[in-house]
């Protein structure tokens, strides 16, 4: 998940720099919205990890 928001990142720098501003924006918001979601999946992860009390591996 964390590659794709990279991905999407680098599609809207791109798209910045050839002149799509709309296009860019759009990848902009994708990647920023991808990016918290990854967050957020890793701290549930984290948690659960921890909760269960296993070292990690």
């Amino acid at each position: 998940m964390l590659s794709l928001a990279v991905t999407m990142l680098i599609l809207a720098l791109v798209a910045a720099l050839l002149g799509f501003g709309g296009i860019a924006s759009s990848f902009a918001g994708f990647a920023q919205i991808l990016f918290f979601v990854f967050i957020v999946l890793f701290l549930i992860s984290a948690v659960a990890g921890a909760l269960r009390g296993r070292p990690p591996v």
